[in-house]
């Protein structure tokens, strides 16, 4: 680690770094704590277990129990010596500031400097100017504003440079024209180390270029319930698997342990996430209980650590989920016992998204249990403010001891200096920054390429269909087949990767554009055909098809089925005229699919791939001669289900009977037995079958339902999470009801309407439209609730009465009778707009679920 001394008259820190050198002691080699971090050791004769309780659930956690290991990253005496100089030093407000984290959208960097703010974050949906399209080079002068802010000394403070984080999960996935690489479910099937370490750096390049200095990356959970909608972050239901590759990612990222090249110019800061269970709540529920043992939890869950903690992981990340119903943003023998003083940890604990308010008795803005249990720094997107003013009350009180408030400075200060972010070079300066050729570069987007031939799975390939001949006649089928958007998943460009068209993705290219290169260069023809229409008779089809993108609690799910039937409707119509299939599945997880592979002859899961859509057909297409130019070497890493119910499918589980075993996986050069007819049975429950049918989920339409803005005779269709209609009379944009962006708000400024449109139904007349909403402001105007059948086919309520009543009350449940829609003149058998909001000026609502289920009263009313 090399400070720049010659820049004190920039920052002042260093020339008191400097001073403190002559008097500073070694450490003992690679603490793993500070001595305020330190518990006094308990008497050999007495048992170390803590329990761990909420009053009514309650889990006892032996740090014993736990393996003991020490970081990768041993103290440097020069920079211990400086850090404890530096706090010595510090105002109380300038360190409770450094404790907090705050999004870019919710503080300038005036206000950031103002309150000395140790950090901030680019949350899913934000960017530069709250463009989520900004270009790199306004990433990266955001970057310096934020620097030269932080480090501004003119009020007399220390000027404390700020370190910038950002969710890089596959790629820098934040940056239109980045390199998109497989989701970790694809390098788990791939299970690379070489590979993961090699797409580190690369990750870790980009970012440079942009300037910021710390991705939220890897995700360590391993998946035992594959509803979970975050299932597509892990590499694998089994921990061995992410404990190979935790190490190889966090060392490309930030550079080998035990080498000069550690945090150096061409690397950044990793984070070990999420600390830890997130992956085995009840149901797959996200934010959900893990009610697994000690043991269970230390040889599943937490499995990929040690290497994380061993290979120097600067951050931790606690987990949104609780054990035994305690948050663990509140668990202090997890953060604390375990996770620094027994496992070794030595960097610095953050928050997940406001994830301390969910801790029982706490606020949003207003939680010191975090910070004493064991969270350094709080992630506090918007409640930042409040939260600053409330710890610093808890300081000055007593509340929090002024010994914990060091210890969790200090702790992100060395982070910091370890970091190279005291040397005095602003984000613009330094080496790579710039450099924008680097982001989405050849070089980059070839290793992508790699891996994602390496991810693809072959679960069927009955009489040798692939690899296929590049001089056929092949035709593209599929809403997948041309669609990077849809390859690359959530956590693209946006949080939930939803709104993006192909042209941005510059540079990247989807499975049709690699298709079109081979077969054009082999003489061969491809034909991109969305629905399955064509003129001349393939000699063989291909469907690409899946999962729309999604991102966390967004993407749960109570079974392991797929219900859009599209993708199975193109193989039976293939399968029914005699033409030979191959089916491309785009999932996060491993579905049901039993009826899609028997209407198809080969049957690939190619999981999300990313930019590089070329590297399918690097795979299934053969070279001139009819060889493979590549074999498939991706194995699951996870198990496939035999039937829809099967959510909890691990080989360790009793009972495991799956239809592809964890680690099966066909080749060319072994290509298996023919698979047979499969049972079509999905084993749901008729509840599951559609009794209540979801219309919007969390503020967005389900399936394949469309949001659609209607603003004097213009519609807009909307497909990101903010959206302002043609005539600027009504807006919409995603906002926080409980969590994260899980509900719609809709403000309009006139005239206008908010349609869910799509064929739905039939629906009956004793059902329930079920509506969670929330009324902020009533306008002047009327309101009207309305479902339309087709043209001159619609049925209105006028619901002005109920807004009204509703106004400022909160969050309150709807449910209107369906009759009343059909005594309005709608016909219920054929739906195709169940939901229509029309508002006018001043008017605010809320929407978190609507639905069509359960049996209405006979004196259910027709209104709100």
């Amino acid at each position: 680690m090399t400070f720049n001394l010659d820049l004190s008259t920039r920052l002042p820190l260093v020339s008191a770094f400097a001073l403190t050198l002559s008097a500073c002691q070694p450490a003992a080699d690679n603490a793993p704590a500070d001595a305020s971090d330190a518990t006094p050791a308990a008497p050999a004769e007495e048992s170390s277990a803590i329990t761990v309780s909420n009053g009514t659930d309650s889990v006892v956690i032996d740090p014993a129990n736990w393996p003991e290991g020490r970081s990768g990253v041993e103290r440097d005496p020069e920079i211990e010596a400086f850090i404890a100089d530096l706090v010595s030093r510090m105002t109380v407000e300038e360190k409770v500031g450094q404790v907090i984290q705050a999004d870019i959208s919710e503080v300038t960097p005036q206000l950031a400097a103002e309150y000395n703010l140790g950090s901030v974050l680019n949350g899913g949906n934000s960017g530069p100017g709250d463009d989520n399209f900004a270009p790199p080079a306004a990433w990266l002068e955001l970057a310096d504003e934020y620097y030269f802010a932080s480090t501004d000394t003119s009020d007399g403070g220390l000027g404390i440079p700020i370190i910038w984080g950002t969710d890089a999960v596959h790629g820098h996935s934040n940056i239109v024209g980045a390199t998109l690489f497989p989701h970790n479910i694809g390098l788990g099937a791939a299970n690379d180390p070489d590979l993961i370490r090699r797409i580190g750096e690369i990750t870790a390049l980009e970012i440079r270029a942009t300037g910021q200095d710390w991705t939220f990356a890897p995700t360590l959970a391993v998946v035992q319930n594959d509803t979970w909608g975050r299932t597509y972050e892990g590499y694998s239901e089994r921990p061995e698997i992410v404990a190979n590759l935790s190490g190889p990612m966090v060392e490309g990222l930030q550079g080998a342990p035990d080498s000069d090249d550690l945090l150096g110019a061409d690397h950044i800061v990793a984070t070990a996430k999420h600390w830890v269970g997130d992956g085995g709540t009840v149901r797959g529920l996200d934010q959900g209980d893990n009610r697994s043992t000690e043991a269970e939890m230390r040889d599943i869950h937490a499995a990929g650590y040690m290497p994380a903690i061993a290979s120097g992981v600067q951050t931790v990340m606690a987990s949104f989920n609780s054990w035994h119903g305690v948050k663990m943003h509140g668990n202090g023998a997890m953060l604390t016992d375990v996770l620094v003083d027994r496992m070794g940890f030595d960097g610095f604990v953050v928050g997940d998204w406001e994830g301390h308010g969910q801790i029982a008795g706490c606020e949003n803005e207003n939680c010191p249990q975090a910070l004493l249990a064991g969270v350094d720094m709080y992630m506090a997107p918007a409640s930042w403010q409040e939260l600053y003013g409330n710890l610093l009350a808890q300081v000055e009180d007593g509340t929090i001891p002024m010994e914990r408030l060091d210890e969790a400075v200090t702790r992100i200060l060395r982070v910091k200096a370890r970091a190279g972010l005291f040397d005095g070079v602003a984000p613009s300066a330094r080496t790579h920054a710039g450099d924008f050729d680097l982001i989405g570069s050849d070089a980059h987007r070839a290793v992508a390429r790699e891996a994602v031939r390496g991810s693809l799975v072959l679960l069927k390939n009955e009489g040798g269909l692939l690899p296929l001949n590049p001089g056929s006649n092949i035709l593209l089928a599929g809403d997948g087949a041309d669609n990077i958007r849809k390859q690359s998943g959530g956590w693209t460009i946006n949080w939930q990767g939803d709104g993006h068209t192909n042209e941005q993705f510059p540079g990247g290219q989807s499975i049709f554009d690699g298709f079109q290169d081979v077969f054009s260069a082999a003489g061969g023809n491809v034909t991109l055909s969305e629905d399955g229409s064509y003129s001349d008779r393939p000699d063989v089809a291909v469907v690409v098809f899946g999962e729309e993108p999604y991102a966390e609690f967004v993407g749960d799910q109570d079974y392991v089925n797929f219900p859009d039937e599209s993708g199975l409707d193109l193989l039976r119509q293939f399968q029914a005229e005699g033409i030979p299939t191959v089916a491309v599945f785009l999932s996060g997880r491993p579905l049901w699919m039993n009826r899609e592979l028997n209407a198809s002859d080969a049957f690939v899961a190619a999981w999300l791939p990313g930019s590089e859509g070329g590297g399918i057909a690097d795979v299934l297409v053969a070279d001139a001669d009819g060889d493979a130019r590549h074999d498939f070497t991706g194995r699951l890493s996870y198990s496939w289900p035999q039937r829809a119910d099967q959510t909890v499918l691990n080989p360790h589980d009793e009972g495991y009977d799956p239809l592809f075993a964890f680690g099966y996986g066909l080749s060319y050069a072994e290509p298996g037995e023919s698979l047979g007819a499969l049972s079509e049975e999905d084993g749901l429950p008729d509840a599951a079958s559609g009794d209540s049918i979801a219309l919007m989920q969390s503020g967005r339409p389900a399936g394949s339902l469309q949001l659609v803005l209607v603003d004097g005779g213009e519609t807009l269709a909307v497909s990101g999470p903010d959206a302002v209609s043609a005539a600027g009379n009504v807006s919409l944009t995603l906002d926080d009801r409980d969590v994260q962006d899980d509900s719609r708000r809709i403000n309009w400024a006139g005239a206008a309407s908010v349609r869910v449109e799509g064929a739905v139904g039939p629906f009956e007349g004793d059902q329930l439209l079920q509506i969670s909403y929330q009324v902020t402001s009533r306008g002047e105007g009327r309101a009207y609730l309305a479902m339309a059948c087709g043209e001159a086919c619609e049925g209105s309520l006028d619901v002005t009465a109920g807004i009204r009543l509703a106004e400022g009350k909160g969050w309150r449940e709807a449910q209107i009778p369906m009759r009343c829609f059909a005594d309005a003149g709608v016909d219920l058998a054929g739906v195709d707009a169940p939901l229509l909001i029309t508002g006018s000026d001043g008017l605010e609502l809320w929407i978190d679920d609507v639905s069509v289920g359960g049996e209405a009263s006979e004196s259910a009313a027709c209104e709100l």
